[in-house]
């Protein structure tokens, strides 16, 4: 029976380092689905048994779900959960498959990436100079809160980025699948 190989634990390190900050975000984020589902069965009682709908429920629906989102999207690159077209890869080796992320992640999430972060900084540091509102809302609630977390969720995504080249690296050196001892 072939030998089951895990990765050293000094990379299993890195690799934990490097997540942490995704792992807390994503942990600590997803308590943001309490107020979301507050503030939409609020919106449903009022709208159809109290025949009194509400114009910040939604906006706030939206912004949390929104942030919610974002700030899970590193999370989810960490367990794999993204949409990928892995059918293009069925039954090719573990190195082959581990070359063709290689490329990807440098050539096209990497770059990507690190444009939209930028952009999204950018775009975030300006609606908080200028203390926006939510124009489209009748309400005008501030969005700024909304906006920094575009690039928060790109630093994220850069972060694991670096977590799944490791273990890509690794894949290519050993041709066998990443392993957590964890």
């Amino acid at each position: 029976m072939a030998e089951i190989k895990t990765p050293h634990e000094s990379l299993l390190k890195v690799i934990r380092v490097l997540e942490l900050p995704v792992v807390f975000v994503a942990q600590v984020s997803a308590w943001l689905i309490i107020p979301m589902t507050a503030g939409l069965v609020y919106e449903v009682v009022s709208r159809y048994i109290f025949n009194a709908p509400t114009i910040w429920a939604y906006d706030m629906t939206y912004m949390f779900s929104g942030a919610l989102f974002m700030l899970g999207s590193a999370y989810a690159l960490r367990q794999g959960t993204h949409v990928r077209a892995d059918f293009l890869l069925e039954g090719k080796n573990p190195r082959w498959q581990a070359m063709i992320d290689f490329i990807l992640y440098v050539a096209v999430y990497f770059p990507a990436m690190a444009l939209f972060f930028w952009a999204s900084f950018t775009f975030a540091a300006q609606s908080w100079a200028q203390s926006e509102m939510y124009p489209q809302s009748p309400w005008m609630p501030i969005i700024y809160p909304l906006k920094i977390v575009m690039p928060i969720t790109l630093a994220l995504l850069l972060i694991q980025g670096v977590a799944e080249l490791l273990k890509t690296i690794w894949v290519l050196r050993h041709n066998t699948a990443f392993q957590r001892s964890e």
